[in-house]
């Protein structure tokens, strides 16, 4: 049985940015109505059985993915009835052959049920709140069923231990939902930043302010209102402590939810889980030794107004020690630091990724994708995908033909090559930004023990660290 049945665990997209001029790659407009099978035909016996969890408009999107590349979209499970309902009129007419699909898969409310129903399912493409995502990832993969989750994938270092030692257990496919590491410019970066071409890596910036400025920390309203009809809202709740349901605060949409610490971990966790990737990466990253998190108000339920994070890297691999700053809600580098980005975009995007190398510097956006990049003495930046210094460059990074993050997923559920942002590796994502939680949880800077996974010396992070679940959804 899994280790998350147990109310106490202890262990030791949204969008890709087509600023493809860039880095050298074509834009291309999607149809509106996308063909069935969009990389061409597989036999029947070879297609998928695929079930969704969540039917959000996240989860749509990837149904279309589903439904666009031929799959079988067997069922469908959600514990707010609406979203159900929603789901074939919101989908009507945009993949070929997809109404029929639709009409045909099997609904449920709870996902346990769908696993022990389904007995022909391979796989399971999971969209629903953070909260959720690791609990069912670990029942999905011990039933045997390949699984693709979206970000982030979890919301403890406890959980990211948890699939960090049974990935390689279950031996299904494991894909986590950052779709710009299958881009051709991600994994060009990795290889640049790699290979020492910036020389060695001094800094790293990272930032979003897609979302804009946050209200300031707070805990949640009084009272308690009617429950929508269909809304199992202690399912919804799952693994997290009860509270009363209040109208249009905790939903609809990711963005209510993912500022609300106990459901989620806010920006850090919910854009990081995308623009840490390159880092991870590039730099072999492990978890940081300090942590240091600026607090603009005192922390409540929610995350703060804007967040700003030091994260320090010891040495690894034979790379030196390595500094890296995190800022959000409005919270940018630098004007010094960021000046040469904005003299090609002609302002500062709101996300991105800056390395500062000793012979020069490589920017990406929040995804990875739009990478370019200037060395000491260059007039000028460039793509990643056609500077002139690393057009002899080997690869070393596996590509793609297709670019496309779940057709990898799918072709690694077909015997295909292991994806390249496997469970194990988000994981690892995860455990290089989390330590930030607790110092803004905790108020002040600290130390991370990443061995003993503990803060020394606050014995009180215990409770944001390991798993302290409800089980009444979990066994």
């Amino acid at each position: 049985m899994s280790r998350f049945s147990s109310v106490t665990t202890r262990v030791t997209r949204r969008k890709l940015l087509t600023t493809a001029i860039a880095t050298g790659a074509g834009a291309m407009a999607a149809p509106l109505v996308l063909p069935s099978r969009l990389f061409g035909a597989d036999a029947p016996s070879n297609r998928l059985n695929v079930a969704a969890v969540g039917t959000g408009g996240r989860s749509r999107a990837l149904m279309m993915e589903i439904l666009g590349q031929g799959e079988n979209l067997v069922a469908l499970c959600d514990v707010d009835q609406r979203q159900l309902a929603n789901t074939r009129q919101a989908l009507a007419g945009k993949v070929e052959g997809g109404d029929r699909a639709l009409e045909k898969a099997r609904l449920y409310e709870d996902y346990r049920k769908l696993l022990d129903a389904e007995k022909s399912l391979d796989a399971v493409v999971i969209a629903v709140g953070s909260r959720w995502h690791a609990p069912i990832s670990v029942r999905a993969m011990q039933a045997g069923k390949h699984v693709y989750c979206e970000k982030p994938l979890v919301r403890t270092i406890a959980e990211a231990r948890e699939l960090t030692e049974l990935t390689p257990r279950c031996k299904v496919a494991t894909q986590m939902g950052t779709q710009g590491v299958s881009s051709r410019a991600f994994r060009r970066s990795v290889e640049i930043i790699q290979a020492g071409v910036l020389g060695p890596i001094e800094r790293v910036y990272l930032w979003s302010d897609y979302c804009g400025k946050f209200p300031p920390s707070h805990d949640r309203p009084a009272g308690e209102d009617p429950l929508p009809e269909g809304l199992n809202w202690d399912f919804w709740l799952g693994p997290c402590a009860w509270r009363p349901f209040k109208a249009r605060v905790y939903m609809p949409g990711c963005i209510a939810t993912q500022n609300w610490l106990d459901l989620c971990n806010g920006m850090l966790s919910g854009q990081g889980a995308h623009t840490f990737q390159l880092p991870v990466r590039a730099l072999k990253l492990n978890a940081p030794v300090r942590v240091t998190a600026e607090l603009p108000e005192p922390v409540k339920e929610t995350y703060v107004s804007q967040g700003c994070f030091r994260f320090e890297y010891a040495a690894r691999d034979g790379l030196p020690p390595v500094t890296l700053w995190w800022g959000d809600g409005g919270k940018y580098p630098p004007a010094e630091i960021t000046d040469g980005v904005k003299s090609v975009r002609g302002q500062l995007p709101n996300t991105g990724c800056l390395f500062v190398g000793q012979r020069g510097q490589l920017y990406t956006d929040g995804w990875g994708v739009a990478g370019i990049m200037k060395l000491d003495g260059d007039p000028q930046w460039r793509g990643v995908l056609n500077h002139e210094a690393v057009q002899e460059l080997p690869l070393s990074v596996p590509r793609l033909s297709h670019d496309n993050h779940m057709q990898e997923w799918f072709d690694a559920c077909k015997g295909g090559p292991a994806t390249y942002n496997d469970f194990q590796v988000g994981a690892r994502v995860s455990e290089a930004y989390l330590p930030g939680i607790l110092a803004l949880r905790l108020g002040r800077p600290i130390e991370w023990d990443n061995a003993q996974m503990q803060v020394p010396g606050a014995p009180e992070a215990e409770r944001w660290i390991q798993n302290h679940y409800r089980t009444k959804w979990l066994t």
